[in-house]
């Protein structure tokens, strides 16, 4: 069965399994999810695109207005795939969902009057990848890796975070990576705040990047860190702390493991290595897809790791940070975002070794 057919046939079993007769997806990543990869966002910043897809018991819809369907049809490739267009023109205010879905059961993955709400159930279908979608993660790490590679070597003392953030969108753009998320701190910065939106501030010995870069809808996100000059020694132990806590998500999350178990793990890790609430003040990442997160771990999270899936951790301790892709298989976890010529500090876990990315000290 084609991928497409494999979505529509999970689409149908959960209407079933819900008591649902249609579906009308308008998020960005549903909609990609659907189409193996379609873009239907304008504005990047919101999570909602300008055309919808609709499923009933009778048809495929694409729901857009004559400005975005052609090119969904077209370049996104919905034609091909025999999604039938419905919509009025762009100053029209017809309603198009409610015609077609007038008496049915509807579920929506956005808010829409009277449906029922299932964005957690689609988060959970975009988040177990086909072998299709997997190969094109393995792309699209790659693709971010070297945008991030080529950036943070770019840096130099003097710049400001605003010149460094536009250069990794560049680096990101001309790979074909849209940069979703692009955030750089510089010496200071990188202790006071976890989400560090760029500014006017001039990097002088120190700075981090982080890049979510999706294409074809996947997402795959990265941090990597450079300091001009050796590295503090209270910094030094401070990575090395972080990336045997790094190295922890990477060894426990495998198949049939719950994401409570991989979190309290990790959370050992922490206390292990001598920060034991220092993952209180971040998220420590989780499932990977068509959203940089489509869920979280947390320690009470209940889903349950399966092959095949994508997981993005960032464990952090304030002032040093780790963060990779990785790919779920069957005898060993795949790092997608890895950079070749990376400079790395080999962990040691029950007997395992694994390399993992040390801050760039140039």
């Amino acid at each position: 069965m084609s991928e497409h057919g494999q979505k529509e046939q999970r689409v149908r079993e959960l209407l079933a399994g819900r008591g649902l007769d249609a579906l009308l997806l308008r998020r960005v990543s549903s909609f990609a999810w659907a189409t193996g990869g379609a873009a239907s966002h304008i504005n990047i910043a919101t999570d909602y695109g300008e055309g919808a897809l609709l499923y009933t018991p009778s048809g495929r819809y694409l729901v857009a207005n004559n400005i975005e369907t052609p090119r969904l049809l077209h370049e996104e490739g919905l034609e091909a795939q025999g999604w039938e267009p419905v919509g009025d023109r762009w100053y029209e205010s017809g309603d198009a969902v409610g015609s077609l879905t007038e008496g049915l059961a509807l579920a929506s993955d956005c808010p829409y009057p009277g449906a029922t709400d299932v964005s957690q159930d689609m988060a959970q279908m975009r988040a177990h990848l086909t072998p299709e979608e997997g190969d094109r993660l393995r792309e699209i790490g790659r693709l971010c890796g070297e945008a991030m590679n080529a950036a943070i070597r770019r840096i130099s003392p003097g710049q400001s975070e605003y010149e460094i953030a536009a250069a990794l969108s560049a680096e990101a753009y001309s790979r074909g990576v849209l940069p979703i998320v692009d955030l750089v701190a510089t010496d200071e910065r990188i202790y006071q705040y976890r989400h560090p939106l760029p500014t006017d501030k001039k990097v002088d010995r120190y700075a981090m990047l982080v890049l979510c870069g999706r294409r074809h809808g996947l997402v795959c996100s990265i941090t990597r860190l450079v300091h001009f000059g050796p590295l503090p020694d209270e910094l030094r132990r401070k990575q090395e702390a972080v990336l045997k806590v790094d190295a922890t998500f990477l060894e426990a999350t495998r198949p049939g493991v719950s994401l409570r178990g991989v979190f309290a793990r990790a959370v050992e890790a922490y206390a292990q290595s001598g920060f034991p609430d220092e993952w209180q003040r971040h998220h420590q990442g989780g499932a990977a897809g068509y959203e940089p997160r489509e869920y979280l771990g947390t320690p009470e999270a209940d889903q349950v790791v399966a092959e095949g899936q994508a997981f993005a951790w960032n464990p952090s301790i304030t002032g040093v940070k780790a963060e990779d892709t990785i790919l779920v298989g069957p005898e060993e976890n795949e790092v997608l975002t890895r950079i070749p010529d990376w400079p790395a500090i080999s962990v040691d876990l029950d007997g395992q070794t694994y390399e993992r990315p040390a801050v760039l000290e140039l």
